[in-house]
This record gives C-alpha cells, sequence and structure tokens, in this order.
C-alpha cells in the first residue's frame, strides 16, 4: 500500500542521545494512535458495525497469535485494530501493533477473507521488523529536517484527507512523504505471506491482491520503476511466486488442524 508517514513526539532524553528504542517508539506510537482514533471516532469515520469491519477483525484477531509468534523486537505488542470509512485504498500498521483498515480497499477491491489477510500480514510485518524505527534512527543519525525537532517517523498508510485535519501532524518532508524502501516493501510481502498461511489463509491470496491492485493502479511502466520506492505490482507478484512453495505445506498444515 503507499504510505505516508505520521509525526509522533520523541521524548526528550532520545532526543539528546539520538536513538529511538522500541519501548519508547511502541509508546508514543500508542498515544499518538490513540489520539488520532478518537479524533476519527468523533468525525464518525471509525467503523465497527458494518459487514466489512467485523470481517477485517475478524482476520486480523486470527493473525495476531502468528504475529506475536513471531516477535523478536524484545517488547510485547499491544495489538489493536481500528476500522476507517473511507474510499481511500489503504491500511498501515504503526509500532507496537497499532493499526488501521480503510474500508475503501476492502470494498473497492472485493477483498476476500484471504486477501485481507495477505494486506493485513503485510502491515504487520512493518511492525514486526520495526522499519518504522529504522527509518526514525537513520534519520535522526543524518540529522535530516530541523522540522523534526524532537518527532520520530512511524510508517503509516495515506491517511484519509478527512483526517489530516485531525491534528494528527504529518510529516511533509524528509523528503519525506515517502513510502517504505523497496527492501522493507517486499520483506513485509514475504513475512505477511508466512502469516497468512499459518493462520490458514491461502498465500496464492497474496499474489491476487495484487492483480487487483494492477486492475486499479498499474505502477509496471518504466518511469514507475525507476522513481517508486516501491516495488512494482509485477515485480511483488514474482517474488511472492518463488515464494509459495515454501508456505503452502504451512497452510496445508494449518487446514489439517483446523486453522
Amino acid at each position: 500500500m503507499k504510505k505516508t508517514l505520521l509525526t509522533l513526539t520523541l521524548l526528550a532524553s532520545l532526543s539528546a542521545c539520538n536513538v529511538i528504542d522500541s519501548a519508547s517508539i511502541n509508546q508514543q506510537a500508542a498515544l499518538s494512535y490513540r489520539k488520532a482514533m478518537t479524533e476519527a471516532s468523533q468525525h464518525k469515520m471509525v467503523d465497527t458495525t458494518s459487514a466489512t469491519a467485523k470481517r477485517v477483525q475478524h482476520v486480523f484477531q486470527r493473525l495476531v497469535p502468528y504475529a506475536d509468534a513471531a516477535n523478536r523486537t524484545g517488547q510485547a505488542f499491544q495489538w489493536e485494530m481500528t476500522v476507517i470509512r473511507s474510499d481511500e485504498l489503504n491500511a498501515w500498521a504503526m509500532p507496537g501493533g497499532k493499526m488501521a483498515v480503510y474500508t475503501g480497499i476492502v470494498e473497492k477491491l472485493k477483498l476476500t477473507d484471504d486477501e485481507l489477510a495477505a494486506i493485513i500480514g503485510h502491515e504487520m510485518t512493518h511492525a514486526l521488523l520495526e522499519h518504522s524505527k529504522k527509518e526514525a534512527n537513520r534519520n535522526v543519525g543524518l540529522n535530516i529536517g530541523a522540522q523534526l525537532g524532537t518527532s520520530i517517523l512511524a510508517a503509516a498508510t495515506g491517511v484519509d484527507g478527512n483526517l489530516i485535519g485531525l491534528g494528527m501532524g504529518l510529516a511533509t518532508d524528509l523528503g519525506v512523504d515517502k513510502p517504505f524502501s523497496r527492501s522493507a516493501e517486499r520483506e513485509a510481502d514475504i513475512g505477511g505471506l508466512y502469516l497468512m498461511a499459518q493462520a490458514g489463509y491461502n498465500p496464492e491470496a497474496a499474489i491476487s491482491v495484487w492483480q487487483k491492485m494492477n486492475q486499479h493502479d498499474n505502477n509496471n511502466h518504466a518511469i514507475n520503476k525507476i522513481l517508486s520506492t516501491h516495488p512494482s505490482n509485477n515485480n511483488r507478484m514474482d517474488l511472492l511466486r518463488k515464494e509459495l512453495p515454501k508456505v503452502m505445506p504451512m497452510y496445508r498444515q494449518a487446514l489439517a488442524r483446523g486453522g
């Protein structure tokens, strides 16, 4: 999914030593998430009752135990999912497991539960591999952007325009409204594939997600490959196809145990 960066307040002590640790970034992400979701709720953008919202929560809860088992960060995640009523094709995960899925991506792409598991697993992997913390520490170390001050950057996917004005504080440049690196996106694609297989969701659906994305937004042209920090949709599908033989046995095992 396309990524936008949320600005979170960094503790003064972290700013002084130029190191962002997992516990602190998770704590700050949780505070920012709570504020943003409270404001979204006040604007009646939080969906808890629709069939889409119930499906998202069901798939999410089924993936959580496997995400917990994959956690090597040294910090227990307090996973939380909010479904945002928006036409935007979007999903994101903040440090520590605070997540959101936008109804637009489910409804416009007509996602199956398996495809939804691929998207949620992908975003979970970003959090589990601490891509936000690595990016934030890199930027602090390079001292890029005086405008960041004592802020850290946590990854989130394109925040709906209605939310941007709700005090969520989007960073504007690092050159900053950028997604994760291609390598991080590939890691998230593969990690999500393993999570969904372990939870009993068909990994082949991770490929059909990108086939549907191609129909919505084909980013496979040469100029896009050069300029985009994301892999092209076709490159993602090639990567996932190569990985399928490794994860299909996990999927079959999950089915056998009733997963």
